[in-house]
């Protein structure tokens, strides 16, 4: 099984381009999209919608994730293999929120020009090198085969949680359609606490750790651990983002209590 996320968007081939490349090499490969929606260079993104999703489908898949404005550059093209499976795109922090939650095992740099199209472009890597890399990886090549192995890969900022004393560093990684903010830090960080001390925007307040919504009043701000397994700042029927005047991006310290 191969998924695939982009920010190409509905309109235009791309994503059309490396299916046919992929199924090209492997007329048998069984192709799941995650979304071409993500907004237009915005990795960050990117990464939590392959991060949310990359857990519910089965050991062994390959995940090609391709924001890359840096497509061209002196930026790799890497592949990494976790316990679960396999992440290939470009080296520039999208596929390490996810990866990192499945156990990294090791990372290969896509150099053999034998799993890539005779002819790469230097503005469509997705086509021309990730998706041959996602193909061959799909009917069993080894990933050794693929490059050199490598141990520093770019780890952006969203896919880490820093500590401070007791607090935990993390940062807003999206806001969903209910102005949900949903960071970059995970369940084991939190532990078993009943309520959290947050710090976000130059706003503190004290929140209850529930498991939904609706152990809230109407309007009132909470912390849970969401369907996609990071923390949330919630408002039970209404927008935490507009509470908290919050962004993706932004910086947001927790002190489980």
């Amino acid at each position: 099984m191969i998924t695939l996320t982009s920010d190409f968007g509905y309109e235009d081939p791309y994503a059309a381009e490396m299916k046919g490349v992929i199924l090209t090499i492997n007329p048998n490969a069984n192709i799941i999209d995650i979304t071409h929606g993500v907004e237009k260079f915005n990795i960050r993104m990117g990464a939590f919608m392959l991060a949310s999703a990359a857990p519910y489908f089965l050991r062994g898949t390959v995940h090609l994730a391709v924001v890359d404005p840096s497509v061209g550059t002196e930026r790799r093209a890497i592949l990494v293999q976790t316990k679960q499976g396999f992440f290939v795109g470009p080296d520039n922090g999208i596929l390490m929120l996810a990866a990192q939650y499945q156990d990294i095992e090791s990372a290969y740099e896509l150099t053999n020009p034998k799993f890539m199209l005779s002819k790469v472009s230097y503005t469509f890597h997705g086509r021309d090198v990730f998706a041959p890399a996602a193909a061959h990886l799909d009917i069993g090549v080894k990933p050794s085969e693929f490059g050199p192995e490598i141990d520093d890969l770019v780890v952006p900022e969203f896919a880490s949680v820093k500590r401070k004393n007791d607090s935990l560093i993390g940062e807003v990684l999206h806001v969903d359609g209910f102005g949900n903010l949903i960071t970059n830090i995970s369940p084991r960080e939190i532990g078993q606490s009943k309520r959290v001390d947050i710090k976000l925007q130059n706003l503190s307040q004290n929140l209850a750790f529930v498991k939904t919504y609706a152990l809230a009043k109407p309007q009132q701000p909470l912390a849970l651990i969401g369907s996609h397994g990071f923390l949330e700042i919630a408002l039970n029927q209404g927008s935490a983002a507009a509470k908290f005047h919050a962004v993706a991006g932004d910086r947001i310290e927790v002190l489980p209590t």
